[in-house]
């Protein structure tokens, strides 16, 4: 899987040929139709990217653009609106979005904004590359592979996912910071921005701990950051 993109549309149809088109080129797809669903799956769960419509019901696309920077995420936003005043475009880039696509839109121009925005924070070579498989507990991890199991059964990870569950492991019992890791993982230094981590710690201890709340393997240290043990 290339990356797990959220898209924000209250269009259905749109919902649908974008996510196809999307999917077929290898994205996994979750959709919100408002700008209140938009927002809450924006920040509770680990996304690549966000394609944020501007016309949204409840809350608009600005508005739920700033609130997600101000959550303190850094997952990049492409704009998608049928407005295509300047004006638009530059308030929605000062807020915080990373693109901006006007519609009615090229599906292939689409494509392009989005592999170019998944390329912007390319994972960091490990100091020691690990290659081959790594079990912890009824988990086991193909790195080569880029996938993982859970008692036998494929867990879906998302590839940024995935590279932070790798950077844990290449760094076994070492203490990292959230900076460290939203450097090393996501290519970004910006210390408001630490909540991106916490939630894909958050998503990976759901997918891969017996009991997310009382975690054996992805550990908290207190006022630093986590820790993996295995």
């Amino acid at each position: 899987m290339r990356g797990n993109v959220l898209f924000v549309e209250d269009e259905e149809a749109l919902q649908m040929t974008v996510g196809d088109r999307l999917r077929n080129e290898g994205y996994s797809v979750e959709y919100a139709s408002t700008g209140n669903e938009g927002f809450e799956k924006a920040t509770q769960l680990p996304f690549d990217l966000i394609i944020l419509d501007v016309m949204l019901p409840k809350r608009d696309g600005f508005d739920v653009c700033k609130g997600i920077r101000e959550a303190g995420l850094i997952t990049p936003i492409l704009m998608l609106t049928a407005r295509g005043q300047t004006s638009d475009k530059v308030n929605g880039l000062k807020i915080g979005a990373d693109d901006y696509v006007t519609k009615p839109f090229n599906m292939l121009e689409l494509v392009a904004r989005v592999e170019a925005l998944m390329r912007r924070a390319p994972i960091r070579p490990a100091a020691q590359t690990q290659t081959g498989a790594v079990d912890f507990g009824s988990i086991r991890v193909d790195l080569a592979g880029t996938e993982a199991t859970r008692n036998g059964k494929l867990v879906n990870l998302s590839a940024r996912e995935f590279q932070l569950l790798r950077y844990f492991i290449e760094r076994r019992g070492a203490t990292l910071s959230r900076e460290e890791l939203l450097k090393q993982v996501w290519g970004y230094s910006a210390d408001m921005y630490t909540r991106t981590v916490d939630v894909h710690v958050a998503s990976l201890r759901q997918k891969l701990e017996d009991d997310p709340k009382q975690p054996k393997f992805i550990l908290t240290v207190q006022g630093f950051g986590y820790k993996f043990k295995a």
